[in-house]
């Protein structure tokens, strides 16, 4: 294999066309140098320099060897270059799953934007899986992160949660609901109404949020249709076919035929979670857990 230091050697002789001065700027002394070239010569098998007592100059095999050794240089300088920004988590890859209502915070869209400002040159992969369906993800490696609403179970215990906030709950209703006359809304006035959830095998921090606090109520609950995106839920809502328990950050979604009322119990909230595997983190996965903890909007 081609050593990198004669190669530098070699080229820094090719723009001098000067032993003495290409040496004095290598720090090297003109024998040792020549020494190198002369070594590198044998391992190629072919003359690099025609010397004489008064110039130097390459040879035909040298001329058409020169820029090969060029681009050898400038490619391990790159792969140096990268190496290090990899070391430092500047550089790479990052894959961050997210649940459907995350999407719509903004502590989510500040955090992406910060993230993408700070270190523009690692690829942000991002994949929408249900809480449930991150766990295995992040144990295996196929995700670094996963912003979730629902903390990792005991089953997991690779993985740690990190609590970023927590939000209210809003109940979306159709516009033609009485209860849109209404300021606030309690959970007793949704008993009578059917409910629009994620589908249960789906298994979303949000529905076990609303069944825990349903539960802790005492309140039935009533299942109306599913839907497997928080845009289809709104839909489903606007269509009339029931009312739904979001959190705050999808009143963003504004859409016709759809009123939006704040819940009375306080404790109607939900959690917003960073999940990932305690060991073995990249520094990527490192500087994105920072950056989305400091992302308060």
């Amino acid at each position: 294999m081609l050593d990198a230091r004669k190669l530098r050697y070699f080229v820094a002789v090719a723009d001098d066309l000067h032993f003495g001065r290409a040496a004095q700027r290598l720090h090297l002394a003109q024998p040792a140098l020549t020494r190198q070239i002369s070594a590198l010569e044998a391992q190629l098998g072919f003359r690099l320099f025609e010397r004489s007592s008064r110039n130097v100059s390459l040879t035909g095999e040298g001329q058409s060897f020169l820029p090969y050794a060029r681009n050898a240089l400038e490619q391990l300088g790159l792969a140096q270059s990268m190496a290090s920004k990899l070391a430092a988590g500047i550089a790479g890859h990052l894959s961050l799953g997210y649940a459907s209502s995350v999407a719509l915070s903004d502590r989510f869209s500040l955090a992406l934007q910060r993230f993408a400002q700070a270190y523009p040159q690692i690829h942000l992969n991002l994949v929408e899986e249900a809480s449930t369906a991150q766990w295995a993800q992040l144990r295996d490696g196929t995700l670094d992160i996963g912003l979730s609403r629902l903390p990792a179970p005991v089953e997991y215990p690779e993985l740690q949660t990190q609590a970023l906030e927590q939000e209210a709950l809003v109940v979306a209703l159709p516009a033609a609901d009485p209860l849109c006359a209404h300021a606030e809304v309690s959970l007793a006035h949704l008993q009578a109404r059917a409910l629009v959830l994620f589908p249960s095998d789906q298994g979303t921090g949000l529905n076990d949020t609303i069944e825990r606090l349903f539960g802790a109520h005492n309140l039935s609950l009533q299942r109306g249709p599913s839907g497997r995106q928080t845009t289809s839920i709104i839909a489903l809502v606007a269509a009339g076919q029931g009312v739904a328990l979001l959190p705050a950050c999808a009143q963003a979604l504004e859409k016709r035929g759809v009123c939006y009322r704040p819940l009375s119990e306080p404790q109607a909230r939900i959690e917003l979670l960073a999940i990932s595997r305690k060991q073995g983190r990249s520094p990527a996965a490192e500087a994105f857990l920072q950056i989305v903890a400091q992302a308060a909007p």
